[in-house]
């Protein structure tokens, strides 16, 4: 019996759900459907919704740990763990892929995919377009070439960040408690749950504990900053019990036995006071067809609509965008680098191809990377 009381999920169309070692390799002996089905049957349900759901999963180093003989324990030396990591990768996404009919895909990413704006925006870019594919994208760390540490702070960062790279509306945490306590509930029987919380207070950091079990990495604190990351993208985070069926059926109907907790501001909201405020590399100046489409119709800025190109930046740089008067018309990620720029600027979209011998789409800059002034 929970002693979470039953709420309504937040209306989302996109998500992002992160399955920890702790419910794919109970007491480390390998990986197990028992906890994963119930899952997969909540994505399953959620797919055939019309929404799309992008999976953060670990389980690639218990899985390997199983393969080998005399398998280097948790602590043992970094390239011990990367090549567990290499030998459990496959038997990850065959656990995975065993519960769909559509394809599920591999995407590892590493810090530096993460830190780099260019290689970010490709990562975005390719999570996109297998969403818009109908395929699963099963996102973990890239722990076989990771170099400064086995994980990038760990998965329940990771999956925040996966969120807002994706623009997802909500965050799963899947956990092995029912949800958030005043203490930890294994030790402190009078700890009061958590149901719904706006943000991240330094209070509700105090809650949480620190790793949970053998073959997890991350406890309830790891947990709570990812939902300060998410939150601060304008995202909400739901963390919930995983090894529970009737946890999974409820959250198949939009109900939630667990804690919610809200984004401080909404998810545009937080993306156009990020756009706003960045640092700005340089501007486009374009025509007036181009002002119209962006402030009316909510459009991309496209390259037949660049006059000029004003300064130098890097693909995924924040740019200006001007009148022909120089008026700042509004702010946006740029798709190409200046210099790519200057040679499409004024053609149509399908010349990009045969002007640069590749393209990074139609849109010089993206309506969802686009703020107006």
């Amino acid at each position: 019996m929970s002693a979470f009381r039953e709420q309504r999920l937040p209306p989302w169309r996109r998500a992002v759900l992160k399955v920890g070692s702790s419910l794919l390799a109970a007491d480390a002996h390998g990986l197990s459907p028992r906890h994963a089905l119930g899952l997969a049957q909540f994505v399953s349900a959620s797919r055939t919704q019309g929404r799309e759901v992008v999976i953060v999963s670990s389980g690639a180093v218990a899985a390997g740990r199983t393969l080998v003989p005399r398998a280097p324990e948790a602590g043992a030396p970094m390239a011990a763990r990367q090549a567990l990591a290499a030998l459990g990768q496959a038997r990850l996404m065959a656990l995975w892929q065993r519960f769909f009919e559509v394809p599920v895909a591999q995407v590892l990413l590493t810090h530096d995919d993460l830190r780099n704006r260019r290689r970010y925006l490709n990562a975005r870019a390719t999570l996109l377009e297998l969403l818009r594919l109908g395929a699963l994208p099963v996102v973990n760390e890239n722990d076989t070439v990771s170099v400064d540490e086995l994980k990038l702070g760990d998965n329940d960062n990771l999956a925040a960040i996966v969120a807002a790279l994706v623009n997802a509306d909500v965050l799963f945490i899947a956990s092995d408690v029912d949800g958030l306590y005043s203490a930890d509930p294994r030790l402190d029987p009078v700890a009061q749950p958590v149901q719904a919380t706006l943000g991240v207070s330094p209070e509700l950091m105090g809650f949480a504990g620190g790793a949970g079990t053998r073959s997890g990495t991350g406890g309830m604190r790891t947990k709570l900053e990812a939902a300060a990351r998410a939150s601060a993208a304008g995202v909400d985070t739901v963390i919930f019990n995983g090894t529970r069926q009737d946890v999974h059926r409820l959250l198949a109907e939009d109900r939630l036995l667990g804690t919610r907790i809200q984004a401080e501001r909404s998810r545009p909201a937080a993306r156009k006071h990020w756009l706003r405020n960045a640092p700005v590399g340089g501007a486009l100046a374009v025509d007036a067809g181009a002002v119209e489409a962006l402030r009316t119709r909510g459009a991309s800025l496209l390259a037949g609509g660049v006059r000029e190109v004003v300064g130098e930046f890097a693909r995924g740089d924040v740019v200006e965008v001007r009148d022909a008067g120089g008026g700042a018309v509004a702010r946006g990620l740029v798709q190409y680098a200046a210099a790519d720029v200057r040679r499409i600027a004024g053609r149509h979209s399908r010349d990009i191809d045969l002007l640069l011998g590749y393209n990074y789409g139609e849109s010089v800059v993206h309506r969802d990377d686009l703020v107006l002034l």
